[in-house]
């Protein structure tokens, strides 16, 4: 099942807001390779590579294409590695780790919310991080607030991760149909869609934001069940 949420971007003071369009995208911003890289900033290279392909064979500019570097789980210093690196758009999924982990990065970082954002939790989320760019994943009740701006959809393809042409240019539709609706050209609803597994397709398939995760940073540790 196909499921489009609404994207959000956070209204902050001039200083701290990420008014970048994908294309001024920190993420295709590539510092020289170094022989101290460590791996999550060579794999990051890499992902910048096949963005790079998978845009090209679509007939796009790269420079179109935003990679939010989704750290769920991994500790400051290989976030610090991949920004080192030249990146600057990051991905959360907990409130509480992007609020910790925000203020020990500079502040030159774009910061995205992915995660299931909770009614009581939107507070401490805006005033906790002041470089947040974007909240993705909202629901009905927060339509209304006045720090939110409506700028796009986030999609998530089939359960099963066996993403599909098909699937995805349905996923393209849904978001072309929402600015019908809402008296919006195109270029100016963003479509992220998209992961590590299959964010190649996405980008030949329209997205503009991908959300990679382990591929950058490798698999995702949890704590073990007591």
């Amino acid at each position: 099942m196909n499921n489009p949420e609404a994207e959000r971007r956070a209204d902050s003071p001039p200083s701290t807001q990420a008014e970048q369009s994908p294309s001024a995208s920190p993420g295709l911003q590539m510092a020289a390779a170094s022989a101290t890289d460590g791996a999550a900033a060579a794999a990051l290279r890499s992902v910048i590579q096949r963005v790079n392909q998978a845009a090209e064979r679509a007939g796009r500019a790269p420079d179109r294409i935003r990679v939010v570097a989704v750290s769920k789980t991994k500790p400051v210093p290989l976030l610090r590695q991949v920004y080192d690196a030249g990146h600057r758009c990051f991905g959360e999924n907990y409130v509480q780790e992007i609020v910790e982990k925000a203020p020990q990065l500079p502040e030159d970082i774009e910061w995205h919310f992915i995660g299931n954002l909770q009614s009581n939790k939107v507070k401490t989320l805006l005033t906790g991080v002041p470089n947040l760019a974007m909240v993705e994943t909202v629901d009905d009740e927060k339509y209304e607030l006045p720090n939110l701006e409506f700028c796009g959809l986030m999609t998530i393809g089939m359960p099963d991760y066996t993403s599909t042409p098909d699937n995805f240019k349905t996923l393209a539709i849904c978001r072309n149909k929402v600015c019908e609706a809402l008296g919006i050209a195109e270029e100016q609803c963003e479509l992220s869609m998209g992961m590590s597994g299959d964010f190649e397709l996405a980008i030949e398939m329209g997205s503009t934001n991908v959300r990679i995760g382990s591929t950058i940073f490798g698999a995702r540790e949890y704590p073990k069940k007591q």
